[in-house]
Order: C-alpha cells, then structure tokens, then sequence
C-alpha cells in the first residue's frame, strides 16, 4: 500500500537560492533546508549556457561535491530553448536548438542527472504558427532519439503560455514523439493558473510523468493575464490539498521540486513558509511528511 512507502523525494529549484552562492554554498544550503536534491537551471543566459560548455574537470569537480555533501543534481531545468526554440524559422536557431540539446544530454550523463526538463514552447520572441508546430514536433523527435542513446530521460514542462499549458495537450504532442524517454513535468502552478482541472489532468497523465513542479500562481481570467512566478507557495489559488490527494490516490510517486525565485533577503524564510504549507497538504491527505521541520532548525536557516 502506498502509505508503507517513505515520502516523496523532493528537490529545490536552483534558483530559490540567491546567485552569489558558489556550488558548495548551495548545496549545503539545500541540505540544511532538509532537501534532497537541488535542480540545476541552464537557462538563457549566457551565464548559465556557459555550464554547456564546463570541462571535465569542472564537471567532475561539481560531481564530487555533490558526493561529498550528499546532495545530487537530480533533474536540470533546461530553458536555454527559449532563446534557440526548435521551432523558429531561422535554421541557424534550430542548429543551435539542437546543439544546446547534444551539450545538454552530455553534462546530464556526466553529473548523474537523470531527468531533463525541456521547455514546451515552439516558439518565444517569434510568432507562432502551424509551421512552427510541426518544426518544434521534429526537433522533439530528434531530441528523443538523442536521450534514448544516452539513457537520460526528457521531461517537457507544462508552461506558463497556451501553447502546451495542460497536460491534456501533452498527451496530443506525446503520441507524435512516441517515445519512452520523452515524458510530462507537469507544474501544478501553471495548470491551475490556466483553468485546468489539476486534477483531472495529473490523472490523466499519470504514467507519463517523470517529476513535478510544486508552485503557487493566480488564475487567469477574462480581465486578468494571471500571475505564473514570485509567489511563495500558500499565497495563490493552487488547491495543494487536491494536488496531495491525487498523488495519493494514483500512487504516484515521482519526486517533486519546489519552484521559487530568491529576489530579496526573504528567501530562506518563503522556503521554510512553503515547506511548512506543503507539510499540510501532506497532513491533510495523510501522506508521509515532506519535511522534518522544527523550530530549531527553522531559526537556524533563516538566520544563518
């Protein structure tokens, strides 16, 4: 029965923590935060590509670290593509689209990361159109193939646009990739802000989902564009206790990453508050806790 199993293994966003922390810093920190992963972001920025292009020596050095401190990078947030998307009409764009993968999937082999997640837009600064569509499909195909050779599974995420904002369209897209290792990373946050049932859709996709982004955000409405980042988890209108219950209910037991930004000196303190909330949602369904928080430790984190 589900309720024998220990709880869900749950990772922190890169990017919850401040930048100014070197590797060791955050990984300590992620530690100390009663975390069992931390995801690494190879976002747009030519800071973060530039880990594409780490030696060996940066790599292992990186990996040994992880080792040492015992957290692993499990999953990487790869949203270089939406810089270089596989769907733009500019073939020097698609070349790069397809070298960011290749680059990608080797650093993921070399670090132990299991899971890449893959952003699910055809297109980003361009505009969109059926062209685009079918050139993001064959990129994703290409990608498929290039992650079943090296054993490392894609996961594409349910964004925050309309383009592939429900795991119902995921579905649609999934059986053109026909893939083993092309599979949902489904961010609750976005589903619920887009008017989806989250229910609903986790059910559906259950046996394709690889990890899920635990976020908060506002719904989008006839007035409203909705709000999808830079809320601590129990300030928007994602219902969690839902969320924990479906979980619960279809046994799924894929592990899970808080999503949060560090953009003030409020940081350690909205990680604990969500970390706190989500232990409710656990409380709630009758779920093994995510955390084992007490007040010492609380203080310890916020002060350090």
């Amino acid at each position: 029965m589900y309720t024998n199993l220990s709880r869900h293994r749950v990772g922190l966003y890169e990017k919850a923590l401040p930048n100014t922390m070197g590797w060791e810093e955050k990984l300590i920190t992620t530690k100390q935060l009663a975390f069992d992963f931390l995801e690494i972001s190879i976002d747009e920025s030519d800071e973060r590509r530039s880990r594409l292009d780490w030696t060996d020596e940066e790599i292992y050095t990186l990996r040994r670290l992880c080792e040492k401190h015992q957290i692993p990078l499990q999953s990487m947030c790869l949203s270089a593509h939406r810089k270089f998307p596989f769907g733009s009409a500019d073939p020097k764009i698609r070349e790069q689209a397809v070298i960011h993968m290749q680059k990608a999937i080797t650093l993921a082999y070399k670090l132990g990361i299991r899971t890449i997640q893959l952003a699910g837009y055809d297109v980003y600064y361009e505009p969109a159109n059926q062209e685009t569509h079918q050139r993001f499909i064959e990129g994703m195909k290409l990608c498929a193939q290039l992650a079943e050779r090296a054993g490392v599974m894609l996961a594409i995420e349910i964004m925050d646009t309309d383009y592939l904002n429900s795991l119902s369209k995921f579905e649609v897209l999934n059986r053109e990739i026909n893939s083993p290792y092309f599979t949902a990373y489904p961010d609750v946050g976005n589903i619920s802000g887009w008017n989806y049932d989250i229910v609903t859709e986790l059910k559906l996709s259950k046996p394709h989902i690889t990890q899920i982004h635990l976020k908060d955000t506002y719904k989008v409405t006839s007035d409203y564009q909705g709000q999808f980042r830079d809320l601590v988890i129990g300030e928007g209108e994602v219902n969690f206790n839902a969320i924990f219950n479906t979980l619960k209910e279809t046994e799924c037991y894929v592990p899970l990453v808080i999503e949060m930004w560090a953009h003030d000196d409020n940081w350690r303190k909205n990680i604990l508050t969500a970390q706190q909330r989500l232990n409710e949602a656990c409380s709630h369904a009758q779920l093994p806790l995510l955390f084992e928080l007490n007040s010492d430790a609380c203080l310890k984190a916020i002060f350090h």
